[in-house]
């Protein structure tokens, strides 16, 4: 990590689960410092003490912690000074956003703008963002929050010099284990001898885990251009044949109960969409979107008809979709499934 020797990175959202796990990775690199920036205080204090003790006692010296919400210019700047690299990983949840959509505008698109503002103001070299497959095509307020942040985030990179500060994207499909993963819940379930409840049977998801996530940042951060976006090669399942996976790991005989389909819910999610096929980049296991330098002067842009990529959009239904032994062990390289299923065997 050659890129990252003796510089300062900024991760906002640094106590939720993506932030942790980009955390995770740097800590024992050549890193010079991490700087930690929320607004939980108690989970900061939390954290500062597993690492502290148990975790990272070694390289604990290289954190430091900053109280502050993106939705204030002022406090992120504060913690901004002298920073090489920022993460900015602050997003809301699907559910509680459909009560209290304004909530997701002021955290995702104000605050996404407050971090780049800042950012920029104080010379970062490169900024990734973290987005969701929620975004493209959206249907719930998360979703559509997460896409006018995308919009930010490519207007932004618009008007600064990448040789200064480049701002990319990175989108997601659902982390296995994570905070928003039906796992846990299933998991609990299993253990309360309770029913498995599912939204929609045939409904489908992309599958990853945290360190395939963690992956994507990286290679943002060192082969990104400014405006783009990137999108990992996912695989997918439907929702009956993870929750029959879980079964299957946990030896379980619970019955599986169909409750219905939740607020904001959509039956299957899209990482690319027709339109950003037109130009997206194959890169192995990633696409790369470019953003659209172009200004709103059409006529200095016009060329001759060029043939358009042929690829058509990238969503869970028309993905790899995965069956039960592949879902399996997926599921077990997730450390959170690894531990549960291990106390699970010796109760």
């Amino acid at each position: 990590m050659s890129l990252f020797k003796d510089k300062i990175l900024l991760i906002t959202g640094g106590t939720g689960l993506f932030g942790n796990a980009v955390l995770n990775r740097f800590l024992e690199t050549d890193i010079k410092e991490i700087r930690v920036f929320s607004r939980d205080e108690l989970k900061q204090d939390n954290m500062r003490h597993e690492y502290q003790q148990a975790k990272y006692p070694d390289v604990f010296y290289k954190l430091k912690f900053y109280i502050g919400d993106v939705r204030d210019i002022s406090s992120i700047k504060n913690a901004m000074y002298g920073v090489d690299y920022v993460y900015h990983a602050a997003l809301k949840q699907v559910p509680s956003c459909e009560f209290f959509p304004i909530e997701a505008v002021k955290t995702n698109v104000l605050g996404t703008e407050n971090v780049l503002t800042a950012a920029i103001e104080c010379w970062v070299k490169r900024v990734v963002c973290l987005s969701t497959d929620k975004a493209a095509y959206p249907v719930n307020a998360m979703g559509t929050s997460k896409a006018m942040m995308e919009k930010v985030i490519v207007a932004k990179s618009r008007t600064v010099d990448p040789e200064k500060t480049s701002i990319m994207c990175t989108r997601y499909g659902n982390v296995l284990a994570s905070r928003g993963s039906v796992v846990p819940l299933f998991i609990n379930q299993i253990k309360e001898g309770n029913p498995l409840t599912l939204t929609e049977p045939s409904m489908t998801r992309f599958v990853m885990t945290l360190e395939e996530a963690v992956d994507l940042v990286l290679f943002a951060f060192e082969n990104g251009e400014s405006g783009d976006i990137f999108v990992q090669k996912a695989p997918a399942c439907t929702i009956e044949i993870l929750a029959k996976a879980v079964k299957e790991l946990f030896r379980a005989d619970n019955e599986i109960k169909v409750i219905g389909i939740r607020h904001g819910e959509k039956m299957y999610e899209t990482l690319l969409t027709d339109e950003e096929c037109a130009n997206a980049i194959d890169l192995g296991n990633f696409y790369r979107v470019p953003a659209d330098k172009r200004d709103l002067n059409y006529d200095k842009y016009f060329v001759e008809r060029i043939e358009k990529n042929r690829l058509t959009q990238f969503n869970s239904n028309n993905t790899k979709l995965m069956n039960i032994e592949e879902v399996k062990n997926k599921l077990l390289e997730v450390k959170l499934v690894q531990e549960e299923l291990s106390g699970w065997e010796n109760r």
